[in-house]
């Protein structure tokens, strides 16, 4: 996704992304998928940044125990600064018009030629509600002032002269009690990035069309050695998928990337504090740590301590995308396992099919960064996870299962709910929303 840096770079930027809109994207393909993502998944916004209870329509509050309807006559506000060709516009508001859910959504670009995809995207599937702007964030005071409740801003800061300056510029037009969704590139991950651009960068030095400069890298793809940290790195593909996503992995005219604790330096810069990166589970170090004297070594570690370890260890974090909320308003932001008026939704997963795998003692299994992953449920937490149908409130749950299913009491779904919650939602595939 794109957006300029101050001064003289933003017109780099600006050509770039207008000969190379990205990420690549036919609007025509609208027809027959959604490219969704974290962040601005709308319940994993809700979940992570407003307790569960998405401000539809209302103030964003972040009380728990408030309206989730707020004030009708108000649609939810949401920004996308640098919102590219329309990843997390589209997957926005198609999720919200699901849901019934009134929202104004601003869009800001540089680009033009990514605009005008993005523009065709949201017409394609006749979605509403959506202002497009083109222009910097750092002029979000004429374009968009707002306030909004929530931000969405993904692929952008790393480009910025001064990312804290850019993150500045964000909170300035945040609502009380609004939320963020940001990604930014992850330093171990991309292992060979750099030394590679600083390779085509000496390479196209003399070339200044941007179709040129994609063909000479093409031809020093095909002649790295096997020794080329970038050829070795296996998690990153964007060259290959597309010449935009080449451009903007290789030839980009500026980006830097982050660890874990300067993801946490860059929030405090802005008196902003993280709610959760995701998934939750890739920021786990015990998912390496399968020694349990080496994990006890973890145990005590603040949380973002454990997510740098983490980091470390897995040296597959391309892109680190989380949520983040003011330092003084982070207080009950997330939603509580223990809310019985919240309803448990799954994502990605069939609940029937789950509960059969669990009942027959099998690990539900998934890849995370090319690491096979297992979660190990008892069998006995079958009927819950078949109970999970998107509709009905965890007390509701509670209460149909200890009537219907004898073996299955209040006081044993009380035992198995933390647990079931715990693995499902750290691997980003159950959440808490109101309905």
């Amino acid at each position: 996704m794109s957006d300029g840096v101050m001064n003289g770079g933003e017109d780099r930027l600006r050509a770039q992304y207008d000969a190379y809109p990205y990420p690549a994207r036919d609007p025509a393909d609208e027809a027959r998928r959604l490219v969704t993502g974290s962040p601005g998944r709308r319940d994993e916004m809700a979940h992570w940044l407003f307790a569960g209870r998405l401000p539809a329509g209302g103030p964003a509050t972040g009380d728990p125990g408030g309206d989730p309807g707020g004030d009708p006559g108000r649609p939810l506000r949401i920004l996308v600064a640098g919102g590219g060709t329309g990843d997390g516009l589209v997957m926005m508001a198609q999720q919200l018009a699901d849901a019934g859910i009134a929202a104004a959504i601003d869009h800001v670009d540089l680009s033009r030629a990514a605009r005008a995809i993005a523009e065709a995207r949201i017409a394609a599937r006749g979605l509403t509600g959506v202002t497009f702007h083109t222009g910097s964030l750092f002029d979000l005071d004429t374009l968009a002032p707002g306030p909004f409740d929530y931000i969405d801003c993904c692929g952008v800061l790393h480009h910025l002269d001064s990312p804290e300056a850019g993150l500045a510029a964000l909170v300035a037009r945040l609502a009380p009690g609004g939320g963020l969704g940001l990604m930014v590139y992850g330093r171990y991950g991309r292992s060979g990035v750099y030394e590679l651009q600083a390779a085509l960068a000496t390479l196209t030095g003399g070339e200044s069309d941007p179709g040129a400069k994609v063909a000479t890298a093409r031809r020093v793809l095909d002649l790295l050695p096997e020794t080329n940290r970038f050829r070795r790195n296996p998690h990153l593909g964007d060259h290959q998928r597309s010449d935009a996503g080449l451009y903007d992995l290789l030839l980009h005219s500026r980006d830097r990337a982050y660890t874990v604790p300067e993801v946490a330096a860059l929030l405090a810069s802005a008196d902003l504090v993280p709610t959760a990166f995701m998934p939750p589970r890739r920021y786990d170090p015990d998912r390496f740590l399968t020694d349990p004297a080496l994990a006890a070594r973890a145990a005590d570690l603040p949380w973002i301590e454990r997510a740098a370890l983490a980091e470390q260890l897995s040296g597959a974090i391309t892109t680190h995308a989380f949520y983040a909320v003011r330092r003084d308003e982070a207080a009950g932001r997330v939603a509580d396992p223990a809310d019985r008026s919240l309803v448990p939704v799954l994502r990605d997963l069939d609940p029937a099919a789950v509960a059969r795998t669990v009942a027959a003692g099998r690990a539900v299994a998934f890849a995370l960064d090319g690491v096979r992953e297992r979660l190990d449920l008892p069998a006995e937490a079958a009927p819950i996870l078949a109970a999970i149908d998107g509709a009905t409130p965890l007390g509701a749950m509670r209460d149909r299962l200890a009537r219907d299913r004898p073996g299955l009491s209040r006081p044993s779904f009380d035992r198995l709910w933390p647990g079931v919650f715990r693995a499902l939602n750290g691997a980003g595939h159950l959440h808490l929303v109101a309905r």
